[in-house]
């Protein structure tokens, strides 16, 4: 017997919710997306930021789910790209080179501190995921980081280019015929999304509206991040490099046509208001401080957005009889997605299993 098929309606279209969209139809269901913007050029926070996919990186700051959901999504990231670039015929540009800190010799605690960290967290788990790397085998990897004596590997770690990825997911989107309310504002309820102009009843709600519900999930703030974007051919970077400082960290990710995502502050604010020019010198001071040449790249492009976070900074998973929300991913976006889609895709399964015992 054909598995039960259901109407699903999903709120939010960033990140979250086109991944769901497009894995939901694929399945067969029937997927409604709306989205209080336009979903040709997005405004939120999956647009501004970088693509990182790094959860050896992040398992400094954060606790140990963060670090497994990572994991998780790595493990389904190559074959969900693979699967876009054939339907659509465009490419992603997935790289999975892993990533490589380094520090300026007067911070190499940083770097040792990092480590120790880590290998702590990690246990036994930690294999050879992170390798340290004299001056010979740092250059090997990076030669640009020649003024580097020390560095650490991150071996399983990638990014993905968001810029390409999220314009390939709105295509997919259209392919699949899901049907798409844009500039629609609406309010979520259990197997109803309300908006201006009445009610639409499905089987199922999804809610990810990041910061569009905030008032339905208790203590979601926003909290703010700056990225600038330089352009330069002096500078070719392999892979994404992050530059630990005791007051900052920077990362630096290389994209095609030799531009370079650079970021990121951390503010509590919501405050979307254009880049500060303490960000701005924090962050070129910390660019040049990694490649001289790096002084005359062209900065042709400056992204302020806010992410939804939660009080503890994990993702929050609501569910009751007919709406799911999925929300507070923070600036882990790219990095928990997948894991959290995949929760979901389990939950809707058991649902439409139900639903054929009943019937």
């Amino acid at each position: 017997m054909a598995q039960a098929k259901l109407k699903i309606g999903i709120a939010g279209a960033g990140l979250m919710g086109r991944l769901l969209a497009w894995r939901l139809s694929e399945k067969g269901h029937q997927v409604t997306l709306f989205d209080s913007g336009g979903l040709e050029k997005p405004a939120g926070a999956c647009h501004t930021a970088a693509g990182m996919i790094s959860p050896l990186s992040e398992l400094f700051h954060c606790p140990l789910p963060i670090y497994q959901l990572g994991m998780q999504s790595l493990q389904h990231w190559p074959e969900w790209v693979s699967q876009l670039e054939q339907a659509t015929g465009t490419r992603v540009d997935y790289r999975q080179k892993g990533s490589i800190l380094i520090a300026h010799p007067q911070d190499r605690n940083e770097l040792l501190q990092f480590q120790q960290e880590l290998n702590a967290k990690l246990g036994s788990d930690k294999h050879d995921q992170l390798q340290w790397l004299d001056n010979k085998h740092l250059r090997d990897l990076e030669p640009e980081l020649d003024r580097f004596d020390q560095g650490l590997y991150l071996a399983t770690e990638a990014d993905i280019d968001n810029r390409k990825l999220l314009p390939v997911l709105l295509k997919v989107l259209k392919q699949n015929e899901i049907e798409i309310r844009e500039n629609t504002s609406v309010d979520c309820a259990p197997k109803a999304i309300h908006t201006k102009n009445g009610s639409e009843v499905f089987d199922l709600v999804i809610d990810a509206r990041g910061l569009g519900a905030k008032q339905q999930i208790s203590g979601l703030r926003g909290v703010r991040g700056e990225v600038m974007v330089v352009e330069t051919p002096e500078v070719q970077l392999n892979r994404p490099v992050r530059l630990l400082h005791p007051r900052y960290q920077l990362y630096a990710v290389p994209r095609a046509n030799n531009q370079t995502i650079i970021g990121a502050t951390e503010i509590e604010s919501e405050d979307r208001s254009p880049i500060s020019l303490r960000s701005t010198m924090e962050l070129s001071s910390a660019l040049y401080s990694i490649h001289p040449a790096f002084a005359e790249a062209r900065v042709i492009e400056t992204r302020v957005n806010c992410r939804p976070a939660t009080m503890d900074n994990l993702p929050v998973v609501e569910r009751e009889p007919g709406l799911i929300r999925i929300n507070g991913l923070f600036r882990h976006g790219y990095l928990l997605a997948p894991a959290l889609v995949i929760q979901a895709e389990t939950e809707i399964s058991q649902l439409t299993q139900a639903t054929e015992q009943v019937s």
